[in-house]
């Protein structure tokens, strides 16, 4: 059974999440604020976090910030913030997803659904080992290591997203298909949201994210893996 930790500070939202996700299958943990949270998921390891960015003493962009130093468990942010850079701040920082509130429930488990997924169905579908460039994507385990020297850790979202431009270096993708990619299921995307996982990768595995070598843009268009 898959556990998945829920951060809200308020109680009828936590409620109305607890019974939809146990309803679903799933462990549930639940926290009210950052700090609390933090330490929760060091103990615990979740396999999913729910987490609102609104919190007390931690909010959730500082928890996100601390969490991913330890841990690339996916997480999807609930967040009553409408400004566009609150969303990119949060998924720059590494969370897979996000969702307005108001939000549906059933649409949340199957956000959740979705990302779980993408996790098992890449490592069962796909070889076991990616070589594109110098890079070497270890499917089972989410890791990217590079000749002659250390990666850090992606996101199950980031993984999988390199791993779609890995499989067919000199491909193009537009931001469309790439969202298509790492979801699965044609939910109301935001595509600039790639953008920022693009971001994320290029500085975690390029030499210098501002001269990229891996994941090129194609201006207008949208991204490509390096075909050499």
């Amino acid at each position: 059974m898959k556990t998945i930790l829920v951060v809200d500070d308020e109680p009828k939202i936590t409620q109305l999440v607890r019974d939809y996700l146990e309803r679903a299958g799933y462990a549930l943990r639940v926290a009210n604020d950052g700090r609390a949270a933090l330490s929760l998921a060091k103990t615990e390891k979740p396999d999913l976090i729910v987490l609102d960015l609104g919190l007390p003493h931690m909010d959730g962009l500082d928890f996100t910030r601390e969490f991913r130093k330890t841990s690339n468990a996916p997480i999807i942010m609930l967040t009553a913030r409408a400004e566009e850079t609150d969303k990119l701040i949060g998924l720059e920082l590494g969370a897979d997803d996000y969702m307005t509130k108001p939000f549906s429930p059933k649409e949340l488990v199957a956000r959740v659904r979705v990302v779980l997924r993408r996790m098992e169905v890449s490592a069962a579908t796909t070889p076991d080992l990616i070589r594109a460039a110098d890079l070497t994507l270890d499917v089972p385990r989410l890791r990217v290591t590079a000749e002659g020297r250390g990666i850090e850790e992606l996101t199950p979202t980031e993984f999988e997203l390199l791993a779609a431009l890995a499989r067919q270096p000199g491909r193009v993708f537009t931001r469309a298909q790439l969202l298509d990619a790492i979801h699965g299921v044609a939910f109301e995307s935001y595509e600039r949201a790639i953008d920022a996982h693009i971001k994320n990768i290029r500085r975690k595995i390029e030499v210098k994210s501002s001269e990229p070598q891996y994941i090129l843009t194609v201006y207008g268009v949208g991204y490509k893996f390096a075909d050499r």
